[in-house]
Order: C-alpha cells, then structure tokens, then sequence
C-alpha cells in the first residue's frame, strides 16, 4: 500500500523534536504613573543643592497653599518664618542632610496666606552614582491637629496641677495648726506633714513639666541619706512601717537634683518590695570614696532572669507579675529617670522565689 504524503500546510506547522520553542513575547511596558503629583497627603518637593524649588506637587500645594508655578525656581527659606531664617535655620537643615544622608526637623512654617503651620519636615540628600550631591528630597506632613491636640491637653494639665496645688497647700496649713496646739510633738502629725511636702513637690515639679521648664531644685545638692529613706518607706507603708523595713547604715550623697526626686525613687523601689514580698525589707545605706548607694532587698517572688534585661522599661511587668498585683509597669521605668536625674544609676538582681534587690548608686557626699 501507499501512504500518501502529507500537505505541505501541516507539515508546516509540525517543528522538529529538536528544535528551540519559540521565544516568548516581551511584556508590555507598564504605563508610566507620575505618583508624586498624585499624592495629597504630604507635601513632595524637590531641591537643588543650594535649596531652590526644583518641583511641586499636589500635596504641597494643598498643605502650603501655593502653586507651582508660584514657587519652582525660588528659595525653599520662603516656607520659614523670618526669626528662622536670620538665624540661619534652612541652610543648617539643608547643611545636616548633606553630611549625614536625612534631616528631620518639627516646626513652624509659613503658608502663602502669611498662615503658619505645624509642620514636621524630612530631607533627604539625593547623589549620583560617584556620590556628588545633586539635591535633596523634602517630604512635610502638617500636624497642626496634634499640635492643637497637644497644646489644649498641656493647658488642661496646667489648669489641674494649679487646682490640685491650692487644698494640698491648705492642708499642709491646717497640719501646721495641729501642730502648734500640741502640747507634745506628735510623730503622726509629722508624718503627715513629711508626706504633704512631698505631695506639694510632686505637684511642683508636675506643674513645670507641663509649662516646659525644669523644675527648681533644693538649694542644698548634698543630702543625708538614711532621714530620706526613712521618709520614702513612710510615705508607702505608713501603718507598718517599723515592721516592715529595717533601715541600716549612714551616708551622704551629692545631689543633681531635689531630694523629693530621690524619695520618691526609693519610695517607688519600697514599694515594689512591699507589694511582692511579705517578710522584712532592708534597707542598707553606704557610702565609700566612690559612691554612696541605697540597697532594697526582699526575699519576695523574685523576676525571671529573662526579665531582668528589660525590667526598667516603661510598662514592662515581667512574667512572674500577676494582674491581681496592681501596678502598670511604669515605678521601676521612674526610678531609673529619678535616680539619673539625681546623678546616679540604678541596677538589679533577683531570684525567683528568693527575692529582689535594687541597688541606688550615687555620688558621695562632700
């Protein structure tokens, strides 16, 4: 039999086994998208090296008020109010993102309505491949909300530290009255007004932290130690205070601060001492050439050694802490602050179920 051949058409479109596939047709270019003229949210501009508008987009125009036209070819030091620029500001802004890659700054700037505005800027140096510089990038958020937001709640803390000040001051009044109708010193009375001047000096230095200002230290910078301990523990465990610490030792420490800073570090330290723990606390004071150091231990619950890292930090309570115990992790994170602030430093050792103990380290007394 004959088999006939087989039309040239469909031979046609049989490749050889050996043969290479066919190449792949190339993707279609992606359409280019201008994203920086369509972002509103923040303003997106661009500098030369000496700080000349370059480009402008959307976000800049919304936030800023000006349009492109208007500004491309122009200082960005327009945006700074006038006290900002004579004292030189833009350029060191310009200066530091040139030396160290990006710059932040937070700060008032200026609208094309003669408005301003909290702003809160970033600028990042842009170079070529051989590193020369070829201008920067700045990127503005307008936080004029938060900074509103923050403004109304620093003038509700100013005006509650004002309010809280005047009945603890009354009160402190009123204990003195006790006093002087007493025929015979009374220690109650006194511990009374001990804690009424150390509320008095929280609501102090409270109320200079919302104005802005460092709080006014005592004139004397160098303290005894063992009173001030004392009044710590009585501030905390006022009913059984004998009972519960064990004071030991003497020492005088040179302080960078107020000694109600210092109280109410050890105060907290007590504190924790008394809340995880049920036997006696000591209290151990001592003071060599080097340093006069407080010395808190308990045999409590202890904290896990792989809590002990991180046991200053701010809301850090460790594992073995329980939700029935109170607290919000922030004494250890404020004993830490008190304690650098009055020139020392802080640190601490424990066991779990032997107990817990911190040592204060300061500078001695003259």
């Amino acid at each position: 039999m004959t088999l006939s051949a087989a039309p040239p058409d469909l031979l046609a479109d049989v490749a050889p086994a050996d043969a290479a596939p066919p190449e792949a047709a190339p993707p279609a270019a992606a359409p280019s998208v201008d994203w920086v003229a369509q972002v509103t949210s923040v303003a997106i501009v661009s500098l030369d090296p000496s700080g000349i508008v370059r480009s402008w987009n959307a976000g800049a125009t919304r936030i800023k008020g000006y349009t492109a036209a208007e500004v491309v070819g122009t200082s960005f030091e327009r945006f700074y109010r006038p006290d900002d620029r004579v004292r030189g500001l833009p350029a060191r802004l310009l200066a530091a993102a040139a030396r160290d890659g990006s710059v932040e700054d937070t700060g008032w700037r200026i609208r094309a309505n003669g408005s301003t505005f909290w702003a809160n800027v970033l600028i990042t140096a842009m170079r070529d491949p051989r590193g020369g510089l070829t201008g920067f990038v700045k990127i503005v958020r307008d936080r004029s909300d938060a900074k509103r937001h923050d403004e109304e709640q620093d003038g509700l803390l100013r005006t509650f530290a004002h309010d809280l000040l005047s009945p603890i001051t009354a009160l402190r009044g009123y204990v003195d009255l006790l006093e002087d109708e007493q025929p015979e010193p009374s220690e109650l009375l006194q511990r009374v007004s001990r804690v009424s001047d150390h509320l008095i000096a929280m609501i102090g230095e409270f109320a200079a932290h919302v104005r802005g200002v460092d709080p006014e230290p005592d004139t004397a910078t160098d303290a005894d130690i063992r009173p001030l301990v004392q009044e710590a523990a009585e501030l905390v465990l006022p009913g059984d205070v004998n009972e519960r610490v064990r004071v030991s030792g003497h020492g005088r420490a040179a302080l960078a601060t107020d000694r109600a800073a210092l109280r109410r570090a050890v105060a907290n330290v007590v504190e924790n001492a008394a809340k995880y723990s049920e036997d006696v606390i000591d209290i151990a004071v001592a003071e060599t050439a080097e340093a006069t150091t407080i010395t808190v231990s308990d045999s409590g619950r202890g904290i896990h050694p792989s809590d002990l890292d991180g046991i200053f930090d701010p809301f850090e309570r460790g594992r073995r802490a329980d939700a029935d115990d109170g607290g919000t992790g922030l004494g250890l994170a404020s004993v830490r602050d008190l304690v650098r602030r009055s020139g020392g430093d802080v640190a601490i050792d424990s066991e779990p179920d032997r107990g817990t103990t911190v040592t204060l380290r300061l500078p001695p007394g003259g």
